[in-house]
């Protein structure tokens, strides 16, 4: 299995920028795709991006298109999420997720697809 531990989080104003990191611990790390979902208070867990297993293939929510950047650094086993121009309506616990056997060149879309989740981290966006 593999654990999943996220950082980064802040209170950060309006505009600003993050780099949410998610270090992961077990087996390699280019075995998973990874993914990176949201939940604010009341609200449903929502997708923001992804990235395949090769790491050749991103995708992301409409919502943060063009302000949010997933990539993964497989010699420190670990995935980032940077985001700029932060809105009021980003902040929310970011976790990061794990979907083993993931084919090659597919991303994720849905929290049932992923097996491993971090705890999360907090964005809190001041205006």
């Amino acid at each position: 299995q593999v654990q999943l531990v996220e950082s980064g989080g802040g209170l950060v104003q309006a505009g600003g920028s993050l780099r949410l990191s998610c270090a992961a611990s077990g087996r390699t790390f280019s075995t998973y795709a990874m993914g990176w979902f949201r939940q604010a208070p009341g609200k449903e867990r929502e997708f923001v991006a992804a990235i395949s297993r090769t790491g050749d293939t991103t995708d992301y929510a409409d919502s943060v298109k063009g302000r949010f950047a997933i990539s993964v650094n497989n010699a420190k086993n670990t995935v980032y999420l940077q985001i700029n121009s932060l809105k009021p309506e980003d902040m929310a616990v970011y976790h990061c997720a794990a979907a083993p056997g993931g084919y090659i060149g597919r991303v994720y879309y849905f929290a049932r697809e992923y097996g491993y989740w971090g705890q999360g981290t907090q964005v809190t966006v001041s205006s």
